[in-house]
């Protein structure tokens, strides 16, 4: 089982959303996603874990290693909705990475009210990603 992607920038804030089980199988394609994400925004990124079925202990890796390459760039990782099976536990050197209950809030906390989209927004996606 594998995961399905979208990525959303508007102005200076990316969305990350992924679909699926981010499990061992997940992985590498979640870290291509994360690489898309790295190639073609700035300023923060929420991952939007809402459509994310569960996650394994290489999925929760996988999205610390994405929170570092982040770092890396000038960027931040935050993390709207994470599974209802866990919280995500980042190695010690790990950047920061809040947790919002959900996209709304996690929106909200960087001034916007909603994800509808807006005038100059672009978005890139999986071919399993419904339209």
């Amino acid at each position: 089982m594998t995961i399905d992607w979208r990525y959303t920038i508007e102005q200076d804030l990316g969305i990350l959303s992924v679909a699926g089980y981010l499990g061992p199988e997940a992985v590498h394609r979640f870290g291509g996603a994360i690489g898309w994400v790295v190639a073609r925004g700035t300023g923060p990124v929420i991952l939007n874990l809402t459509g994310l079925r569960g996650w394994s202990a290489e999925g929760q890796m996988a999205i610390t290693e994405a929170a570092h390459r982040l770092a890396e760039g000038g960027r931040s990782l935050e993390l709207a909705a994470i599974p209802a099976d866990g919280s995500l536990v980042p190695a010690g050197d790990c950047p920061d990475i809040p947790v919002h209950c959900d996209l709304t809030a996690a929106l909200t906390a960087h001034g916007r009210g909603s994800s509808t989209p807006g005038e100059g927004q672009q978005e890139w996606r999986t071919d399993g990603w419904p339209a």
